[in-house]
């Protein structure tokens, strides 16, 4: 299992993390959605990672699956002014992962992460792996600790 960017990264730091690996349905474009109902998890337990442009700098957001991304509270919680989805393509290239695969952890360029408030209420987050079919869980103190994140509200059910 695993061997990519993420566990290399929670492993030379340390951090205790559980691997999940699952046949992804080629079809299915709400990756995170697809993690909790294949894997048998609360919505609110798994975590998409997305990626902003906040005034012309890329920022990762880490919210749950069940919700949607507040890009005015993103901009907020980075002191930023403007925010909307980065290209796709620039995340790619930016994070080293593909979209639906994209891990807040072990990213090839380093870039601001804030992490929704509600990850706060669980002992435990699911969060991509690094490729799709794969999450990865940990604690919210791990994930913050691995990924440099601040917490905030960004979430929006």
């Amino acid at each position: 299992m695993g061997g990519t960017p993420a566990t290399v990264a929670l492993t030379a730091a340390g951090i205790p993390f559980v691997e999940y690996e699952y046949d992804h349905d080629p079809g299915n474009t709400n990756f995170g959605l697809e993690a909790a109902t294949v894997l048998g998890l609360d919505p609110g337990q798994v975590f998409k990672t997305l990626v902003a442009d906040v005034d012309g700098r890329l920022v990762v957001a880490i919210v749950p699956v069940s919700g949607t991304l507040d890009l005015k509270a993103l901009a907020a919680a980075v002191a930023g002014r403007k925010a909307s989805m980065a290209d796709p393509r620039l995340a790619e290239r930016r994070t080293g992962y593909v979209v639906g695969g994209i891990s807040p952890i072990g990213q090839k360029t380093v870039n601001p992460t804030v992490l929704d408030e509600t990850a706060e209420l669980y002992d435990t987050v699911f969060v991509s792996g690094g490729r799709r079919g794969f999450d990865i869980e940990l604690t919210p103190h791990d994930l913050r600790a691995a990924t440099g994140a601040v917490v905030a509200a960004i979430g929006r059910s």
